[in-house]
């Protein structure tokens, strides 16, 4: 493993809009609502995250509790410190909203099953790490809002069923509008390589919370997106768009995920530059800052991207260099990039855990 290196993150830049419709009725769950640390290579040493672009970079401190590697994981978020001398509430976070933007190609497949297989230690290792936030939801997007392909047109061809997916629900009709908008939260991933089946969360939500009897199940249901999205992925578009006002209103698709009093923790998994979305990194930077509050400091940004700038690259040489992706990443002030061509992103996610628990601790919640 290379060295693994810190840097500060630069301040809040100029607001550029790109958000997304809300949703209506969603098919199999209710939309009504209940509700730069920076790493290349998996440890790579990396510029810094400066105003400029440029930064004194430092060691960032290792994790060494153990991974647990359990189904039906139950998740302690945050550790809080003493309560003040005039007797107020502790500092530190409560709650963490943990948004997975996941590439959704042609070229994904593998990526996916890594991160599915990485997920519970990464969950166990929070669990065991923070103690006092207990109170967690968990979203997935994909980079692409098309939904089955091309099976909304083939059912009518082959006597009510998909050749290209046997499971496509043809009977069912034409996908929900959540479905097919770029950002609403995955809980029926569809498409080649994908789960193509309903994933039940017990929030009754597109996303997951605590009350999940089963996280790693439930997350494995819905993180397996498949391989059908568009070579053009529109990473950027899709967290925006996940995070906006739009789609986090009363009604609409991501209704309650995003919380004012949580830390969020965004988890950003592809091997291509985004070549799809609309804006330019410092918009994008202001519009998921926006979703805070304007507090970049509440946000912990994992990127899992090609390491073509790392000294020593695991990705092939031919790799797309996601420049942009890159900019965007370093521009907060609490962020881990690391290879997606590792073998398994363990190491990945022991370090990201110490980051979130320093983001946890450092926040005060508005109000």
């Amino acid at each position: 493993m290379h060295g693994i290196m810190a840097r500060g993150g630069g301040p809040l830049v100029a607001a550029t809009a790109a958000v997304l419709g809300a949703c209506g009725e969603d098919r199999g769950a209710r939309d009504d609502g209940s509700g730069p640390t920076s790493l290349t290579s998996i440890g790579s040493s990396i510029s810094g995250g400066s105003e400029d672009g440029t930064g004194e970079s430092q060691e960032a401190g290792t994790h060494e509790d153990t991974v647990a590697d359990d189904d039906g994981l139950v998740l302690d978020v945050g550790a809080a410190t003493a309560a003040s001398a005039e007797g107020g509430d502790p500092a530190g976070c409560k709650k963490v909203d943990f948004l997975f933007v996941i590439d959704n190609s042609g070229s994904m497949s593998d990526e996916q099953d890594n991160l599915i297989s990485s997920f519970p230690g990464f969950m166990a290792t929070i669990q065991e790490t923070l103690t006092d936030a207990q109170d967690y939801h968990v979203m997935v997007v994909d980079t692409d809002a098309e939904w089955g392909g091309d099976c909304a047109v083939l059912c009518g061809f082959f006597g009510n069923t998909c050749p290209d997916i046997p499971t496509y629900p043809c009977a069912e009709g034409a996908p929900s509008m959540c479905d097919s908008t770029l950002g609403a939260g995955v809980n029926y991933p569809m498409g080649g390589d994908a789960t193509n089946q309903l994933c039940p969360f017990a929030s009754g939500m597109r996303y997951m919370d605590a009350t999940e009897p089963n996280l790693s199940a439930s997350f494995q249901c819905a993180a397996k997106v498949g391989s059908d999205g568009d070579g053009d992925e529109k990473q950027m578009s899709a967290m925006v768009g996940a995070l906006s006002a739009e789609l986090s209103q009363p009604g609409a698709c991501n209704e309650g995920f995003i919380r004012p009093d949580a830390i969020l923790v965004v988890v950003l998994i592809t091997d291509e530059e985004d070549n799809g979305s609309t804006g330019l990194p410092e918009g994008w930077f202001a519009n998921v800052t926006a979703s805070k509050g304007g507090d970049a400091s509440a946000i912990v940004m994992l990127g899992l991207v090609n390491d073509t700038d790392a000294p020593q690259p695991i990705c092939p040489a031919e790799s797309d260099d996601p420049v942009k992706l890159r900019t965007f990443i370093d521009m907060f002030p609490n962020s881990i990039r690391g290879s997606v061509c590792e073998p398994n992103y363990n190491g990945f996610f022991e370090q990201a855990v110490a980051l979130i628990d320093t983001t946890c601790d450092d926040f005060e919640p508005p109000g």
